[in-house]
């Protein structure tokens, strides 16, 4: 490609965004240094969506990693505002399609033949057509198909072809060079700053986008996913025919179906949408608890039902089908933990539990007022949980305006933060939320979570010692505050001048005194018994039995120990 096109690439991307810029400063800065606030205001949702379609013509137009960066931005509801996200949020590859000459030549340069050699037949129309590159359905040729490198018959003919665009690296280099410089100027306003990383954004952001180029990356993910789900037979995911794919052309076993947002045709092939939710969602429960390997591109040209042959009389049976591998994320041991931590705590409406993980994720700023985030969270539960996203999107403005007004200084500093490992899982749930609604309107999130959670919870129940000794732990520091705790309580009382009744005070310090005596007798007897039974299950009875015996007496003296004083 020639150098005066990137140029000119190059300086069209800066010149949108230092647009975009310039519109800011003019409208927030200065006119309302001009005294024009409520102006301000009443324009902005407009202004704002104005941007946003403005972005989205730009990148229907230019293509390559502008789609990319509408799609991220799309995701990002921690940083930008609705009006933004809303419009950028059904931006799919809207663009047209390569001339098939120039993709024949480079898929033909690649596998070192020409298609007509390589293929029984292979159709010029693409079936999709993306951003970075388009796929072609093909017929393989007798023998030539290769699923595990030997050269054996993979077990289907028809298959999809994906071929990147020709030139594509050096667009994406181009459009990632002009982000980073537009990212240094969006780094000189605070309030950017202090909510936002945008070059750890635009470097996770990167590494992305250059996995999604590199065809080995997708076809070793795509085989990752297949060994996932290999015995599950409610989903379905392509095999990758290795003798056919390089760094730049991939081929697959041709799985495409129903598209899971063509809601009449998934009615009327008699599957209920319903359950397509339900499996959706937990087929991604287990990519994120259980895999630590998620499919990060859920949009509707990536999943599709495919009905199977039924008997007359019995349900129809179907598999949910994924495609397109280049976007996935992982999640360590340690981020799986925390969102471990956060499906409990939101399915048994734990509010100090939520605020752990919460902190475990590192996803509220310096300074946040916790208390305060929990009284939030606590009024949340107990209006919203249980409801479906129908009952949801109907609530009263008055009521989400009361909510808002009740902690308007928690909404106003927005403490909460995405990190950067969690960008694209975040996206992720957030576009799932939506097909998942989109199937079923009625469609209960909270349903849904509550087994997960309670299965969750047996499983750490069961783990043995560890989670035993971190309840006791917890409990022993909340022994300890106690005393500091109450110290505090008096000294404040007495320091403001506040009438002290001595009498009262002795009495509740007197039944403090026992409820720390009976808490005390609690972690004893409780570190006691587990001892013993682990003791027992090991083998060894004789010490073991001593300690339930031991552990007993603790009982005993909780029981009736206090009773005299």
């Amino acid at each position: 490609m020639k150098s005066s096109r990137l140029r000119g690439r190059y300086i069209r991307i800066l010149t949108f965004f230092g647009g975009v810029i310039a519109r800011f400063i003019l409208w927030e800065i200065i006119i309302r240094y001009l005294g024009l606030r409520g102006w301000i205001q009443r324009t902005r949702k407009e202004r704002f969506r104005r941007e946003a379609v403005r972005f989205r013509a730009l990148a229907v137009r230019m293509g390559g990693v502008m789609i990319k960066v509408g799609q991220f931005l799309s995701s990002r509801l921690d940083v930008l505002p609705p009006e933004v996200t809303d419009e950028l949020a059904n931006l799919q590859d809207e663009v047209p399609a390569e001339d098939f000459e120039a993709i024949r030549a480079l898929a033909e340069d690649e596998l070192n033949a020409s298609l007509t050699k390589t293929f029984a037949s292979f159709d010029p129309e693409p079936l999709a057509a993306a951003s970075l590159g388009q796929v072609h359905r093909a017929r393989l040729r007798p023998a030539l198909g290769d699923v595990d490198g030997a050269g054996d018959d993979p077990g289907f003919s028809n298959v999809v072809v994906k071929v990147q665009r020709p030139d594509i690296a050096s667009l994406v280099e181009v459009d990632l060079s002009a982000l980073r410089r537009v990212g240094s100027w969006l780094m000189r306003y605070r309030p950017i700053r202090e909510h936002a990383d945008v070059p750890g954004l635009l470097k996770e952001f990167s590494a992305t986008l250059y996995e999604e180029i590199d065809y080995f990356k997708e076809a070793d993910n795509a085989e990752i996913f297949y060994q996932n789900f290999e015995d599950n037979p409610n989903v379905h995911v392509p095999r990758v025919v290795r003798s056919l794919s390089t760094r730049r052309v991939l081929t697959l076993e041709d799985v495409y179906a129903i598209k899971i947002t063509d809601y009449d045709e998934i009615t009327a092939a008699g599957i209920d949408r319903g359950d397509v939710a339900e499996r959706l969602l937990e087929t991604y429960l287990q990519q994120i608890f259980e895999d630590g390997f998620v499919h990060a591109d859920p949009h509707p040209g990536n999943l599709f039902v495919t009905p199977l042959p039924s008997k007359d009389g019995e349900p129809v049976k179907w598999q949910l089908t994924f495609v397109d591998f280049g976007m996935v994320a992982r999640v360590p041991d340690t981020i799986k933990s925390s969102l471990r931590e956060m499906v409990i705590a939101v399915g048994t409406r734990d509010t100090s539990r939520l605020i752990k993980a919460y902190q475990m994720l590192d996803m509220l700023l310096p300074g946040a007022d916790l208390k305060l985030i929990e009284q939030a969270e606590a009024q949340v539960f107990e209006r919203f949980w249980g409801m479906s996203m129908k009952e949801l999107r109907n609530i009263d403005p008055k009521e989400i305006r009361q909510f808002a007004h009740q902690y308007r200084d928690l909404m106003l500093s927005m403490p909460f933060q995405v990190p950067q490992n969690l960008i694209y899982l975040a996206r992720t749930v957030a576009i799932l939320s939506g097909m998942c609604t989109g199937l079923n309107p009625d469609f209960n999130i909270w349903q849904q979570l509550e087994p997960f959670a309670r299965k969750l919870v047996e499983e750490e129940t069961s783990s043995g010692l560890d989670f035993w000794l971190d309840e006791l732990g917890e409990m022993l520091q909340t022994l300890l505050a106690l005393p500091g705790q109450a110290s505090r309580v008096l000294a404040q009382a007495e320091g403001s001048g506040l009438l002290v009744q001595a009498p009262q005070v002795s009495r509740e310090m007197h039944s403090l005194t026992r409820s720390v005596d009976r808490l005390t007798g609690g972690l004893v007897f409780a570190a006691l018994l587990i001892g013993g039974v682990m003791l027992v299950n090991a083998g060894n009875s004789l010490f073991g039995s001593g300690l339930l015996g031991v552990s007993g007496l603790a009982m005993l003296w909780i029981l009736f120990g206090n009773k005299g004083n």
